[in-house]
C-alpha cells in the first residue's frame, strides 16, 4: 500500500473533524433543551427585550420550539417560533453540506456568506419580528 493510499483516511479523519464536533455540540445543546423544558416560566431565564417593551423578539420562542422539535412535535414547534424551526432546517441542512464537502476532499465552504445574504437574513428576522406583534400575525406570537 501507498503512503498516499494510507495517510488518506487520516486526512479525511481531520477534516471532519471541525463538522464533527460542530455536530456534536448541537446535539448536546438540543438534548439539554430536550431534558430541562424550556416550557416551564423561567427555566432559561427571561427575554429582556420582552421584559423591556413587553413584547416578544423573533427569538421569543424559540427554546420551546427546539425542545417540541426534541419530542417529534412538528406543530407545536412551529406555534412556539417559526423562524427557529426553519432555521434549525437550514443550519442542519448546512451542516450536511459540510460534511459531504468535507468528506470528498473539497476545502470550499458550502454556503458563501456575503452581505446580501446577512442583510437578506436580517430582514426576514426583522419583518418576523414585526409581523408577530400585529392583529394579523399573532398566529405567529409565542
Amino acid at each position: 500500500m501507498s503512503t498516499s493510499a494510507r495517510s488518506r483516511p487520516t486526512s479525511t479523519a481531520r477534516a471532519l473533524l471541525a463538522p464533527a464536533l460542530a455536530g456534536g455540540l448541537g446535539l448536546a445543546a438540543a438534548a439539554l433543551l430536550h431534558v430541562r423544558d424550556p416550557h416551564e416560566s423561567g427555566s432559561y431565564g427571561f427575554c429582556p427585550f420582552l421584559s423591556l417593551t413587553g413584547l416578544p423578539c423573533p427569538g421569543c420562542g424559540g427554546l420551546r420550539a427546539v425542545n417540541d422539535l426534541t419530542r417529534g412535535d412538528l406543530v407545536a414547534a412551529v406555534s412556539s417560533n417559526a423562524l427557529a424551526v426553519v432555521l434549525v432546517l437550514a443550519v442542519g441542512i448546512g451542516w450536511v453540506l459540510w460534511v459531504v464537502r468535507r468528506a470528498t476532499g473539497r476545502r470550499r465552504p458550502p454556503i458563501t456568506i456575503s452581505w446580501w445574504l446577512v442583510a437578506a437574513g436580517a430582514l426576514v428576522v426583522a419583518v418576523f419580528g414585526v409581523v408577530r406583534t400585529t392583529a394579523w400575525g399573532s398566529w405567529l406570537a409565542p
